[in-house]
């Protein structure tokens, strides 16, 4: 729960009205409580800190970051350029750790909700919903921030207000141990998700920050995990900019994130955290970024013990701070005064990056006064509140994919005795992902079935069957009793972040993070071919960060559930779907493939052959696959350019619920080009949204695709308009294809 110091604050409870509840409410509902704890507010207040020092509140962050840096010594001012900021006593600057973690909910700083991992929010296709899970996150880290007197105090690591999250690299290969952090293989996608969470996450752009999100790992960066402090990601200009930055650059240029957090790796033979071309030219040159940028941690280090692009830390520390690295999280940073000694960086660099850095701690508001009637008291005991548990399963449950279903889903009425089985059915851990807080209550699979199947009078029966990755098939013949005395059998197989995950994470027994291999591991298959054999429905629920490959003998399951890591309230929102109290409505955000005989080499950064954009093959199920409880038809399918193209393509479309059942569907919009050249993807995501439908429900929708979604990228990286024919493709049947006439009024390069 954190530390709880000072006892000095009086508690209350929420003005009637603001009880806390799900759906678009659950900040307000927060926010609410924060007021009524006296100690969680961000501004006002009696402890204000000297005006003659940090300068009036109302003032501009730069500003006054700048006459505090004024006062301070150059030995003050490196020591300010390291994640573990020390205090400053002279200037009444407290302690700061800029090391925070917040991927899909607090981490790492005791008590906090557990949200779907990354991966799984980008399967809701819902930006709404992301940006109210990143509002919960800020929320909830800011109530801990206070209460553990951060103001007055410092913060620890993990503890204070600087979120490394969201990470936006792309999965340009499902065996990378840490594509569950991310939104998924599509720039697109993996734009809007993380715009909205970072909106959620930093607020209203008022110019305070409910929390600062650091934005990662720029660029290029997706394994290999073992070789991430030493690798040099070869990467082409076209793909470079047609996959690797576009998200980056819609992040930067819309949701204005404080922070952009430097890979490990090298690309094209410079380490990002040295490479002004990435760092100078690119990220604050071409896109107006006017944030701090932090090295991950041990990579100023990296550029000479790992990559030895330079003699020591001194000349390391040199070239990274140069090339626009302003804080290291790590400790090579410490050599920044020999550095100026030497003559390898002036004191005027050095005030630049710590300039940039105070600008965020004053937009944060940790320089002026403390919220409420003090601060530094313990949590309330019904922390976090029950509106985030609520967010948590709406989240869970529109982030579950329905990839198979011959009907066997919902669960019939008939249905009286149940068999969950699988190594992963009641393991608490697993639901979690990594970079996770502690959560209050974990719902498994197999405490949620049995809450819901209670309701119903439904008998449940558990057999664990073998174990997550082990070679034992001592309880396979329990399994097998056990779903032969069932009506239908849920087995929860997978993934577990034991087995796939950062490089050296402590939680994992596999040091390296990747995969080899797509298979289920361990004797998974072998218990999934058994009970299959026995000739009862079978309904299977995966867990993991990506592609899975399940095997084809002697039959495939009556429904089959991509579950990812779902959270603290994952099995509730398993129960839901499996008993139609919900109808699925996820989509994959990437592609499953049949095997990784499929795949380019795993340290192959080329794009040819890699996601749904560049795979020529048929895969197991594509990027947007997902199915419902109903079934929705799409017609009277338009397609008008705008103003000759200036205002881009209006597509609309008539989506029907043809079903019994309410859905919410999810709509997508794809373009391509009628006529490809090498290079070109074979078609790209351009807009998508979900509209809920009552059974019977008929619905226009329309969208504007914007003109530099019609714009191709050449060998050299430039953006050109479209200068052949395009098509449009709204939902993913191809019969819905419309043929556009060529946009050629676009401008020359793309203006975003």
């Amino acid at each position: 729960m954190g530390r709880h110091r000072g006892e000095n604050c009086r508690l209350s409870k929420p003005e009637p009205g603001h009880e806390a509840r799900s759906g678009g409410t659950a900040h307000v509902a927060l926010l609410a409580l924060a007021i009524g704890w006296g100690c969680s507010a961000w501004f006002g207040g009696p402890r204000a800190l000297p005006p003659d020092i940090f300068g009036d509140a109302s003032g501009d962050a730069v500003t006054r970051a700048t006459a505090l840096v004024a006062r301070m010594t150059l030995a003050e001012k490196v020591s300010q350029l390291q994640n573990e900021a020390p205090a400053i006593p002279r200037l009444r600057l407290v302690a700061y750790d800029w090391w925070s973690e917040g991927l899909h909910g607090v981490a790492r700083n005791g008590i906090a909700t557990v949200f779907p991992q990354s991966i799984g929010l980008a399967a809701t296709f819902d930006e709404d919903l992301v940006r109210r899970v990143g509002a919960a996150v800020a929320d909830e880290a800011r109530a801990k921030f206070e209460a553990a007197h951060g103001r007055e105090r410092g913060s620890g690591q993990y503890e204070g207000l600087t979120v490394f999250a969201p990470n936006v690299n792309i999965v340009r290969d499902p065996r990378w141990g840490r594509a569950q952090e991310t939104y998924g293989e599509d720039p697109f996608l993996s734009a809007r998700m993380g715009v909205a969470y970072v909106r959620g996450l930093q607020g209203d752009g008022d110019g305070k920050l409910r929390v600062a999100a650091v934005v990662k790992h720029f660029a290029v960066h997706s394994g290999p995990e073992l070789d991430r402090h030493r690798f040099d990601a070869v990467v082409s200009a076209h793909d470079l900019a047609d996959t690797y930055l576009p998200q980056f650059e819609a992040i930067v240029r819309e949701a204005h994130p404080a922070g952009v957090m430097a890979a490990y790796n090298r690309v094209n033979g410079v380490p990002v955290v040295a490479n002004r071309e990435l760092l100078e030219t690119t990220l604050r040159g071409k896109w107006g970024f006017g944030g701090f940028v932090v090295g991950d941690c041990g990579a100023v280090g990296d550029v000479a013990h790992g990559h030895h692009f330079a003699p020591d830390e001194t000349h390391a520390a040199a070239l990274a701070l140069r090339a626009g690295t302003d804080l290291d999280c790590g400790s090579a940073f410490r050599k920044l005064v020999d550095a100026v000694a030497a003559g390898l960086v002036t004191e005027a660099e050095i005030d630049r990056a710590v300039i940039r850095l105070m600008a965020v701690r004053f937009r944060l508001g940790l320089f002026d006064a403390a919220g409420g009637n003090s601060v530094g008291v313990p949590l309330p005991a019904d922390f976090p509140p029950a509106s985030h548990r609520a967010l948590a399963r709406e989240a869970a449950v529109k982030s579950m994919v329905l990839l198979e279903n011959d009907g066997t889903l919902p669960i019939a009425a008939g249905v009286k005795r149940i068999a969950v089985v699988g190594p992963l059915a009641d393991d608490e851990k697993a639901p979690l992902g990594n970079y996770h807080g502690t959560a209050r209550d974990v719902i498994t699979p197999l405490r949620g079935i049995r809450t819901a199947a209670a309701a119903r009078g439904v008998a449940v029966e558990f057999a664990r069957g073998v174990t997550l990755a082990g070679r034992t098939q001592a309880g396979l013949r329990e399994a097998v009793l056990a779903a032969r005395r069932a009506d239908l059998v849920v087995a929860v197989l997978g993934l577990s972040p034991q087995i796939e995950g950062e490089e050296g994470d402590n939680e994992s027994s596999n040091p390296a993070g990747d995969r080899r291999d797509l298979n289920l591991p361990g004797r998974q298959a072998t218990l999934l071919q058994v009970l299959l054999a026995t000739g009862k429905p079978v309904v299977v629920a995966l867990t993991g960060g990506g592609a899975l490959v399940l095997p084809e003998k002697p039959r495939q399951p009556n429904a089959l559930l991509m579950t990812w890591y779902a959270g603290e309230q994952g099995g509730h929102a398993l129960a839901d779907l499996l008993f139609g109290d919900a109808s699925p409505s996820g989509r994959l955000p990437v592609t499953f493939y049949r095997g990784v005989s499929e795949l380019p080499p795993f340290d192959s950064y080329a794009m040819a052959g890699r996601t749904y954009r560049y795979f020529g093959g048929k895969p197991a199920y594509a990027f947007g696959a997902g199915r419902s409880y109903g079934s929705v038809s799409y017609s009277d399918v338009t397609a008008e350019v705008v103003d000759g193209g200036k205002g881009g393509v209006v597509v609309r479309a008539t989506v029907k619920n043809e079903g019994a059942r309410a859905v919410e569907e999810v709509v997508q919009v794809w373009v391509a080009q009628r006529t490809r050249v090498a290079g070109d993807p074979l078609r790209s995501l351009a807009g998508f949204r979900r509209e809920t439908l009552a059974p019977g429900q008929a619905r226009k929708v329309a969208f504007n695709v914007p003109t530099p979604a019609f714009t191709m990228v050449s060998a050299a990286g430039q953006f050109r308009s479209g200068l052949r024919p395009w098509e449009v493709v709204l939902g993913t049947a191809p019969s819905m294809a419309v043929p556009l006439s060529e946009v050629n009024s676009a401008p020359e390069s793309r203006p975003f």
